[in-house]
């Protein structure tokens, strides 16, 4: 860990810390909020353990709590942790090593781990930021769930305290990023007037599947959004500083 710090940048290790930080009380709400609405505590835990995937995780445990089934949950999960596999594409060279090591590393694999590893050029510093950065991530957004699962079985309803509110704020942070572009206004739009229309006549938990729907009215991207999604940026535009960059990738909000 100290080898870690030594080849990073101060501005880079603080950065980190702040991102566990808020993290951390995402989770928190995450454990408490699961507890709170009836799962065993096991639950978040394991979930937080083998998925570490903020978004996903909330998004599964809104489902269930909501009346929907397992089978929902996961394909709601697995939907959003979709966006992950690009990133594995974009950090592999920093996962070089024994297959043990390549899957532990996928499993380290945030958002944030895979903005801060993109950040630097020279490899040794894009090891150590998508290290440090995932490993850090990983204790402190357990450690915070474990917390708040406690906090949730000693509150009871945690509607008092507002923390119901967590699940749509967060996936409404995961989206808001991303309606900047008009193609994505146009498919959240016609997803959510799908999701709103079948709601009274499906499962819980399927409304959001068939919100993919409005995928369809995506459209194609503009020239140089399809040249920004393979990372380069438009000849009119300078690259993102660091952290704006870390900023933008951020939308999993661990």
């Amino acid at each position: 860990m100290r080898s870690l710090l030594r080849t990073l940048e101060h501005a880079t290790v603080r950065d980190i810390a702040l991102v566990c930080l808020a993290d951390g009380l995402v989770g928190a709400s995450f454990g408490a909020i699961s507890v709170s609405g009836g799962l065993p505590l096991w639950v978040p835990i394991a979930l937080s353990v083998l998925v570490f995937a903020g978004g996903s995780q909330f998004a599964a445990v809104g489902v269930v709590l909501s009346g929907g089934g397992a089978l929902a949950a996961v394909a709601t999960g697995l939907v959003l942790n979709a966006r992950l596999l690009p990133f594995g594409f974009a950090v592999a060279d920093v996962l070089q090593g024994p297959w043990w090591r390549r899957m532990f590393g996928a499993q380290m694999l945030t958002d944030e781990s895979a903005a801060f590893a993109l950040q630097h050029g020279d490899p040794r510093r894009r090891r150590a930021a998508f290290w440090l950065c995932g490993v850090s991530l990983f204790v402190a957004w357990n450690v915070s769930v474990l917390l708040g699962g406690l906090a949730g079985g000693l509150i009871g309803d945690t509607d008092v305290l507002g923390l119901d509110a967590a699940f749509p704020a967060v996936l409404l942070a995961l989206v808001l990023p991303s309606l900047k572009d008009r193609g994505t206004r146009t498919a959240a739009a016609a997803g959510a007037v799908v999701a709103v229309v079948v709601t009274p006549f499906v499962p819980g938990g399927l409304p959001v599947l068939l919100a993919l729907v409005g995928l369809l009215f995506a459209g194609r991207p503009r020239p140089a959004e399809a040249q920004e999604s393979h990372g380069e940026a438009p000849p009119d535009r300078p690259v993102a500083e660091p952290g704006v960059a870390v900023g933008v990738v951020k939308e999993d909000v661990r």
